[in-house]
């Protein structure tokens, strides 16, 4: 095995764009239809982290919840807290496991947790 590709549940095409592109930095790898009014399928990355969001009923529930490990988890906080959000401005904490840990929500209840490993 090499990797696993989580599925998140979409219900706003723009909001999902706007949280995930414009707010996160992830960038389109590919997107599908069936027909034009048809829901979106579509695969982001960012790094070498892959997601799918997919606004079809069966693929996925919503508030689902992922773990990401990271290096350099402030820059990454700082450049989340510059962007201003309206509906996200999460804090970064230390956890009694040894780690530090970002953690937003998408707009449909899902979960990423940004974490990097405290050296002991």
């Amino acid at each position: 095995m090499s990797g696993a590709t989580p599925i998140f549940r979409m219900f706003d095409e723009a909001k999902a764009r706007e949280f995930y592109f414009d707010y996160l930095g992830f960038t389109l790898a590919w997107e599908h239809r069936f027909e034009p009014d048809m829901p979106l399928y579509m695969e982001i990355t960012l790094d070498t982290l892959t997601i799918h969001l997919s606004e079809h009923h069966g693929d996925c529930s919503p508030g689902a919840a992922i773990r990401v490990e990271m290096a350099d988890i402030e820059a990454f906080h700082s450049q989340l807290a510059a962007y201003k959000s309206k509906y996200s401005r999460p804090g970064i904490h230390k956890t009694p496991w040894d780690t530090q840990e970002v953690t937003v929500t998408d707009p449909f209840g899902n979960r990423i947790i940004f974490f990097e490993r405290l050296a002991l």
